[in-house]
């Protein structure tokens, strides 16, 4: 295997088991010394962290939650302010947004995440990549990526997102191979390239890694994001996962099968609703306990996230598990009319509209206590009956049809990028 893939990426199921038992074991002392969070749950559950001596014994100590994390932010840290080097905060879909920290230790890390995440995709030194996401805002991913190429030797164009005259201007004049972006702006950026005559299927980008939005069905095809941007400009796109809490991503390889684990850097489990581990092939919430984080490390932490994991070895010769697409966040889960929906199924459909440019769907409570979903649609030219058709496309595939309000792109546009705003907003929880 090449130097870029970890020996322990490769090694047997087992092999992965007791090493990263042992990496538990330096967390849990390492959290009850200095994490004030940990110290005070262990003793207030009574539990002994010598008894914890396998993977298994981790279902012993309660989940961490987002709550917890909201409730007793700062009591997380385990370092002295002189030794933090980056204060971050996570992009607050969910709620406000919380303070993380990182320390010199925690840096080397990320960029050590990074570098074999964006080798799982292919990237190499001679690479120049096209950072369309921002460095700045308090954002780790924009670092994240930074670090890791330059601890890769790739080169770096520092573009920021949106400005697509400045992407195709840079592209132009320094001709990037791989870029970094949500998956949706690329769909922007061909607009853009064909109103204004610009070659963009022959130009210097391939690859693209794709932040922020899934682009492949359960199945691993790609969805109707994926198919839209692909069947314009032939690309190959990779999807990746990853979030502040846990400081690491889940990348895909060539194969395009799932994110890969990285099982120095995470401890992975998939519970239900009662805090137990899904049967294998079932959905279940991403569960992460985090190894070798200074700063604020976090056990059993809860991430929100429904995936499913696929445990077979993957061709690209890692033996360590994959994560399907995420299929939903729990908390977005909408009850709709008697149907259980996430907003990934509203955005699959929405996206094979041609005439609709962008949306936000927003869910509230109506005056009998359930779920309503409003789709506010920027649209170039819609059919007259557009109301109708786009009702009965959503019963068509959901049984179930929400609100449409018919805004125009750029209307649409501020409401997904306020100001100060570092990904786009398409989905607003009012409940």
């Amino acid at each position: 295997m090449s130097a870029l893939v970890p020996d322990i990426e490769t090694r047997s199921v087992m092999d992965i088991k007791l090493f990263q038992e042992k990496k538990l074991a330096d967390l849990l002392t390492y959290a009850n010394t200095h994490s004030a969070f940990y110290k005070a749950r262990f003793k207030e559950k009574k539990i002994d962290i010598s008894k914890i001596k396998t993977l298994d014994d981790l279902k012993t100590i309660p989940v961490t939650s987002k709550d917890d994390l909201y409730n007793h932010n700062l009591d997380f840290i385990c370092v002295s302010s002189d030794k933090i080097i980056d204060y971050v905060t996570t992009s607050g879909t969910l709620g406000d947004p919380l303070t993380f920290v990182l320390t010199d230790k925690d840096l080397d890390r990320l960029a050590y995440n990074e570098h074999i995440s964006l080798a799982c995709a292919g990237g190499t030194k001679k690479d120049i990549y096209q950072l369309m996401t921002t460095l700045d805002r308090r954002f780790m991913a924009g670092m994240a990526y930074f670090l890791g190429l330059k601890q890769m030797g790739a080169g770096v164009v520092r573009v920021g997102n949106g400005m697509p005259e400045f992407q195709w201007d840079t592209i132009k004049r320094l001709k990037p191979t791989v870029a970094i972006a949500v998956p949706s702006f690329l769909l922007k950026l061909i607009e853009f390239a064909e109103q204004n005559h610009i070659d963009y299927k022959n130009c210097s980008i391939k690859k693209v890694v794709c932040i922020g939005e899934a682009i492949r069905n359960e199945d691993f095809t790609y969805n109707t994001l994926g198919k839209r941007i692909t069947d314009k400009w032939p690309l190959q796109l990779f999807s990746t996962y990853a979030s502040t809490e846990m400081g690491a991503a889940f990348t895909e390889c060539e194969t395009g099968k799932g994110g890969h684990h990285h099982p120095e850097l995470l401890i992975v489990e998939f519970l239900d609703d009662q805090n137990q581990p899904v049967i294998e092939g079932e959905a279940g919430e991403l569960t992460v306990t985090t190894l070798g984080v200074e700063g604020m490390p976090l056990i059993r932490f809860k991430t929100g996230d429904i995936c499913k994991a696929h445990y077979d070895p993957c061709k690209c010769g890692r033996t360590t598990l994959r994560i399907s697409p995420i299929l939903g966040r729990k908390q977005q889960m909408i009850k709709f009319k008697g149907t259980s929906l996430y907003p990934p199924s509203l955005y699959d459909i929405l996206n094979t509209v041609p005439y609709i440019k962008n949306f936000i769907i927003e869910v509230y409570t109506n005056d009998i206590g359930t779920d309503e979903i409003v789709i506010n649609i920027g649209a170039v030219d819609p059919p007259e009956n557009f109301d109708k058709e786009l009702k009965d496309h959503f019963r068509a595939k959901l049984r179930v049809a929400p609100t449409i309000v018919l805004q125009t792109p750029e209307s649409i546009s501020k409401q997904q990028l306020p100001e100060m705003s570092r990904k786009p907003i398409t989905f607003i929880d009012r409940r």
